[in-house]
């Protein structure tokens, strides 16, 4: 599932040519993180490769949410809590969750 712009590597995906995960981009737009926001969190990156990221997930929407419920539930059985383990992205992954439920309203 590579494109120009990301890759599966390592039992992940990311960017095409640098270590930023896909899920990281991911997680930023779905709290409704500005592209130009994702950008100053990524500066290594060009604009060009976040709209591509996003692209990407969009066109493999129900693909990539399985893969993030599944790495998180993954990690989550290694015995320490994610919530431990990356308070920050926990923090994230709590957010992105309460925004999804209250669009479902």
């Amino acid at each position: 599932m590579n494109n120009e712009y990301v890759e599966q590597r390592d039992g992940g995906y990311y960017l095409t040519g640098v270590r930023i995960s896909l899920d990281s981009i991911v997680c930023s737009f779905r709290q409704g993180t500005s592209r130009e926001a994702i950008l100053e969190d990524f500066p290594a990156l060009r604009l060009s490769q976040i709209y591509g990221a996003i692209a990407f997930y969009l066109d493999h929407k129900s693909e990539i949410d399985q893969y993030l419920a599944d790495t998180t539930r993954d990690f989550e059985s290694l015995g320490v809590p994610l919530a431990e383990a990356d308070p920050g992205l926990w923090q994230r992954i709590e957010r992105v969750q309460a925004k999804s439920g209250e669009s479902r309203h």
